[in-house]
């Protein structure tokens, strides 16, 4: 098989909630769209009198919901996930405000409604499709299709993978990234850190900063959700929680039972704060911004784990992020939740573990057993609003994870059965055979459920 290429900061990349698929991927659509009709002869562009933008699939069932036409108009005016602001997305919330985008030799009003909602089921090559026009008249004087295919990874029909360095270590499966571990005196985060060094050219330092820059984001989110109360914005009229479950903890003083409510809080603290759409990272999507964030608050305020322990703990965790990526799916319209908060469990239980000193097998394990009981999570977002169930589920993924690590941890390592590519091969057969009902386009599960009560 091909090896795993991705690189850390693609993985995990920090832009505005409420969904990776909905909101950064479409943004990053929008903004190269934009570049590409300004690279157009200037006669073409003087005779643009319109622009066509048609959203298919989950992107056109939840769309609304989840702020996409927000996010692509956004993104034509020049904004990008890694350096908008917290309230971007706000300007837009007017949806028949036009705004004039800009095309050098003159200006094109377009507003957030004039975007077309097309066919939930089609034949394009990914569920979440965009098509891109740039007409004049009746003539298309530019054309793109776009992928948005989770995570917030932008595709377009014709896309290569661009040239990149090899990996030091390549692997395609946790049996060959174990053969590595196992053959040479090399740890996890040392082989992650020497392919990603590989892979992009970045030194050692550069890569150490941009993991701490993705820390403190994912922790600010969890400080600001922890502080705010209210209701999130959309017509379900959800009320924030995780203020008043932090309360709670800390009047148990983190013990017992207020230890669980404390991870409970943190998570629900940077998934609201994704419902709102503000910056998160994903982690390995929005949708599941609030889990490892979650895990990142615990280590550090309840077991005084050090910024060097984190950094290695992300890069264990973006490992498992690579195979569930490389060989299922992270996105929920391919194969429903079990990819998004599923996975960011997976992820936080690899975290845990190897930030707490153990090594690969437990790590592995811990893994494995947290992906192994998110299999088979449907989509279903009430409303198409990433909101009811995802902001409690990344919650339970938070708790999860926690309780795959203390089995993983506290058992004999031999007593595990199925290993993580077994279990990475289970979830990409589930998400085939799963209906597209439960795939992220809100027409069935809980979703349904909920409207018809």
């Amino acid at each position: 098989m091909v090896p795993v290429t991705t690189s850390i900061f693609e993985l995990l990349k920090i832009g505005p909630g409420p969904s990776s698929s909905h909101t950064i991927g479409p943004m990053k659509a929008g903004f190269d769209f934009m570049r590409l009709i300004r690279e157009l002869p200037e006669a073409d562009r003087k005779r643009a009198d319109g622009l066509e933008i048609r959203l298919f699939g989950s992107l056109s069932a939840t769309g609304e919901g989840h702020g996409t036409p927000r996010a692509i108009l956004s993104g034509m005016l020049g904004s990008q996930p890694d350096t908008c602001g917290a309230d971007t997305l706000e300007r837009f919330m007017d949806r028949d405000k036009p705004f004039d985008l800009g095309l050098g030799v003159k200006f094109l009003p377009f507003a957030p409604g004039q975007i077309i909602m097309d066919a939930v089921q089609h034949d394009y090559a990914h569920p979440n499709t965009m098509i891109f026009r740039l007409k004049a008249g009746d003539e298309v004087l530019l054309e793109r299709i776009y992928y948005s295919v989770g995570g917030g990874f932008l595709r377009w029909e014709g896309w290569e993978e661009p040239d990149r360095g090899e990996p030091a270590y390549p692997y395609s499966t946790m049996a060959e990234l174990k053969k590595h571990l196992c053959g040479k005196p090399l740890r996890l985060h040392e082989l992650i850190l020497a392919n990603e060094m590989a892979i992009t050219g970045a030194t050692e330092d550069e890569i150490n900063m941009g993991l701490d820059h993705i820390i403190s984001v994912m922790e600010q989110a969890v400080e600001t959700g922890i502080q705010t109360s209210g209701v999130l914005p959309g017509p379900i009229g959800l009320q924030r929680k995780a203020a008043a479950m932090y309360d709670r903890a800390r009047q148990e003083y983190f013990q017992g039972p207020g230890f669980i409510k404390a991870l409970n809080a943190y998570a629900l603290a940077a998934s609201e704060e994704n419902a709102a759409g503000h910056c998160v990272v994903t982690a390995p999507t929005c949708g599941a911004a609030g889990v490892i964030p979650a895990i990142i608050f615990m280590l550090k305020r309840h077991t005084g784990a050090l910024q060097t322990e984190l950094r290695e703990g992300l890069l264990a965790a973006c490992a498992i992020g690579f195979l569930c990526k490389h060989n299922a799916s992270i996105s929920g319209a391919e194969v429903g939740c079990q990819g998004e908060v599923g996975v960011a469990s997976t992820m936080a239980a690899a975290m845990i573990a190897y930030a707490r000193g153990y090594r690969f097998q437990v790590t592995e394990n811990a893994a494995e057993i947290a992906l192994e009981h998110h299999l088979g999570l449907t989509c279903d977002p009430v409303g198409g609003f990433v909101q009811i169930p995802c902001i409690e589920r990344n919650a339970m993924g938070a708790v999860k994870a926690f309780n795959a690590y203390l089995i993983a941890s506290t058992l004999d390592e031999s007593y595990q059965k199925v290993d993580l590519d077994k279990a990475i091969r289970a979830m990409a057969q589930t998400g085939r055979d799963m209906s597209g009902k439960y795939k992220e386009t809100s027409e069935a599960g809980l979703a349904l459920s909920f409207t018809e009560c």
